[in-house]
């Protein structure tokens, strides 16, 4: 039993120095990879440590049951969350709403007209601040140029065009199969069908540079 916890925790160490590895030169002095800690976690994610630190976290036991290239398009998507600057932050909005409707209870209770204007003026600010960072369809959209971004460095790291392509596909495919939760295998899904539409942009761009690049006779 011990062996086999010793075995277990060197694969997943070599697995977190390869990743490491997949990181672009630019952002491997602050970027580090780790092994997920919370209970259920997601199978990759990224957090923000401090202001010029930020983690990815990798569940490793899901991690393992992909295939290697299924795996590297994954993490590099979360790269590009990075580069994009789109990593969700805890911000103070949660904090001011909180205080706010604190205060507009308050100020209900003594009647004052302009601290009880002032504390619904924070809840509202707050509040749609948060609406607009939770917003379903921008952070689809966010997940869509993060996608287009991992082909991109894909191809830094050796992935001919197609094969990028390829391997994110089937590794949203596997997660599509893999998701129990509707409202998440529905986003798998859009990702999935604007990945297919932006191969065949790829492949056309392709035929077309081919095309003009041929010498006339």
């Amino acid at each position: 039993m011990t062996s086999y916890a010793t075995s277990t925790a060197r694969v997943d160490m070599g697995e977190l120095r390869r990743l490491r590895g997949l990181l672009p030169p630019e952002l491997q002095s602050w970027v580090t990879v780790e092994p997920a800690t919370d209970v259920a976690p997601p199978l990759v994610t990224c957090e923000e440590l401090g202001k010029d630190q930020v983690e990815i976290q990798i569940d490793l036991a899901k991690w393992e049951q992909l295939a290697l290239d299924q795996r590297n398009l994954l993490f590099w998507h979360e790269v590009a969350r990075i580069q994009n600057d789109t990593i969700p932050r805890d911000g103070w909005e949660m904090a001011a709403l909180a205080i706010g409707l604190g205060g507009a209870v308050g100020e209900l209770w003594v009647q004052d007209g302009l601290l009880l204007v002032l504390a619904l003026a924070l809840c509202g600010i707050s509040g749609f601040r948060l609406y607009r960072r939770n917003n379903g369809q921008k952070t689809l959209q966010e997940s869509i140029q993060a996608d287009e971004k991992a082909i991109a460095i894909a191809t830094r790291f050796g992935y001919s065009l197609p094969n990028a392509y390829k391997s994110l596909g089937s590794a949203l495919k596997t997660l599509i199969e893999q998701t129990p939760r509707k409202r998440q295998r529905d986003r798998y899904v859009k990702r999935l069908d604007a990945l297919k539409k932006s191969a065949a942009r790829a492949k056309d761009r392709v035929k077309s540079d081919r095309s003009a690049s041929r010498p006339a006779y």
